[in-house]
């Protein structure tokens, strides 16, 4: 039995994402691994963040990288053993650093032992494991559902005759959440790693756990329609309304099982990434049972001040009860430098995200790169891995551009990476932004996301105050973060252009000047430059 962290996560916690094949190589293979992560966390622990979050390592055939899961319970041998595990979990709460880790419940890799039996026949004691139905009399899929990854949600089985349901890759076979063994059986995998000292769990597809019994055909959206949330917009997949493909009511009841297993452990934090239509509203009914809910809002929207506005807004109103949990990227899509930024100054456009992300009320993911400014990598099509990108390229890519190998020596092959040729390449704009090389500069973009993770932590108004959007120009975002000890303006130039704000209205302001912020004063007026931003105490 191992020992959770023994204080509880913070309301608005800080959390690092860590992609495990591209974070740091302590065997030199070319990938990643659980002691790379260890022999790092000082470097994580240096940021101020409050834990780390990181993507799957359990034992899979990779044709979804970790995310098509062959034993729930065992390490995959590319990134070590549970000993591995071990190690890196005393270390971490040693430097008093939470860990939580992925869990994909919703699927299995079709290499899983459950599906090798269940798939024999329709009288073995998992026959009922997977999500089975027979063909229509022409032979094809039992309904129109379809694949997140490309074509039909269905594959034919021949040596049981029937089709199965899988939601993204044919070799991803989804679990039937109806049948009560699975249940059981996927709460005992929760304890394995609850028992093993981990601090929380990120449940991948959330939403995806229960599936309409009577497996009826999805609407399809008119013309003029938006798609569905979470996919490119020229994916099939995105011209459907998922009524009944995920998100069902039952759904519900699956989260207050995995509820009733954290509440056995002290101070576990559950966070469920839910991609729907109605994601707002999925996400609230979904925290009554978890703790917060990762929305994919924030990782599509265009950049435009008064959309993301909206957007917060929408989440505040729903969330007044909760905290909300934003991230500007991650693992599946395109980093925010590049997706947002485009052409503007990079340094001046990550800063300006990080100002937004820290500064806004909400338990926040940071994504390994993001703090060094990483861009999108552009994968040539003969070194593309992701399956993802293969079957939609070239209008889409895939997610291999953002999840290139973290640069951690400018000076060195693979940027210190690894000795051996890496998975994906290290891409040769990111040497320039090695940890080892921001770490020496002074006014690098890691150490002020350093300076600003610290600083937010003894600020009042961000730890526990709510949040006000004032009028503001277009281009712009201000808005209030408010308790009794204190009170924050925070202005943000979300525009290419210098801007002119008016300060009259709070006589007795004081700039924040500990943060390496640069701002013009002219008597009231304040002038920020393209991407600028200014944290003001009005208290």
């Amino acid at each position: 039995m191992y020992l959770q962290h023994s204080k509880p996560w913070p309301e608005n916690a800080v959390i690092y994402q860590v992609y495990p094949r591209s974070f740091y190589d302590s065997n030199n293979d070319g990938i990643g691994d659980l002691k790379g992560i260890t022999q790092k966390l000082d470097y994580i622990a240096s940021l101020g963040v409050d834990g780390i979050w990181i993507s799957p390592f359990f034992m899979s055939p990779m044709k979804d990288f970790g995310y098509d899961v062959s034993d729930y319970c065992a390490v995959d041998p590319i990134f070590g053993t549970l000993e591995d595990f071990h190690e890196l979990i005393h270390e971490a709460h040693k430097r008093d650093l939470k860990i939580m880790i992925d869990q994909v419940l919703s699927h299995t890799s079709d290499e899983h032992a459950w599906f090798s039996e269940s798939k024999q026949n329709k009288s073995n004691p998992k026959k009922n494991w997977y999500v089975w139905a027979d063909a229509k009399e022409d032979g094809s899929p039992p309904n129109n559902w379809l694949s997140v990854f490309g074509g039909s949600a269905w594959e034919w089985e021949e040596s049981r005759g029937q089709y199965y349901l899988h939601n993204f890759l044919t070799q991803q076979p989804d679990l039937n959440f109806h049948e009560p063994q699975v249940i059981k059986t996927l709460e005992s995998v929760l304890s394995f790693w609850l028992d093993r000292g981990v601090d929380g769990f990120r449940l991948d597809a959330a939403n995806f756990y229960l599936h309409d019994r009577l497996l009826r055909d999805n609407p399809i959206r008119k013309n003029g329609e938006p798609g569905a949330e979470g996919v490119p917009a020229d994916n099939p997949y995105s011209r459907q309304h998922h009524i009944y493909d995920k998100s069902q009511p039952e759904n519900l009841i699956i989260l207050r099982h995995i509820r009733s297993i954290m509440d056995r452990y002290p101070n576990i934090l559950t966070i469920g990434e839910v991609g729907d239509d109605n994601s707002t509203e999925t996400s609230v009914a979904y925290c009554e049972h978890l703790n917060h809910v990762y929305s994919f809002k924030l990782l599509e929207l265009p950049f435009q001040d008064r959309l993301i506005q909206e957007t917060i807004e929408a989440f505040e109103k729903a969330f007044s009860k909760n905290t909300p949990c934003y991230s500007f990227s991650n693992h599946d899509v395109v980093r925010a430098i590049t997706r947002w930024g485009k052409e503007y100054p990079e340094k001046n456009f990550a800063k300006l995200l990080i100002t937004m992300l820290l500064t806004l009320r909400a338990t926040v993911f940071i994504y390994q790169g993001e703090e060094l400014g990483l861009s999108e990598s552009d994968i040539p099509f003969e070194k593309i891995q992701d399956p993802y990108g293969k079957e939609f390229y070239p209008k889409f890519k895939g997610r291999d551009g953002c999840r290139t190998p973290l640069p951690w020596k400018q000076d060195q092959a693979n940027a210190g990476f690894s000795k051996s040729e890496p998975w994906l390449p290290v891409d040769e704009n990111h040497y320039t932004k090695a940890i080892e090389q921001q770490t020496s500069e002074a006014l690098s973009l890691l150490n002020y996301y350093r300076e600003l993770i610290h600083w937010r932590k003894k600020q009042p108004a961000l730890q526990k105050g709510d949040l006000q959007f004032l009028d503001s120009s277009e281009g712009a975002l201000v808005y209030v973060r408010r308790n009794e000890e204190q009170i924050l303006l925070i202005i943000l130039n979300l525009s290419n252009q210098q801007k002119t704000f008016d300060l009259n209205a709070y006589p007795h302001y004081s700039i924040l000047c500990d943060l390496n912020i640069d701002i013009m004063l002219e008597g009231s007026r304040l002038k920020l430059s393209p991407f600028g931003f200014a944290l003001l105490d009005i208290t």
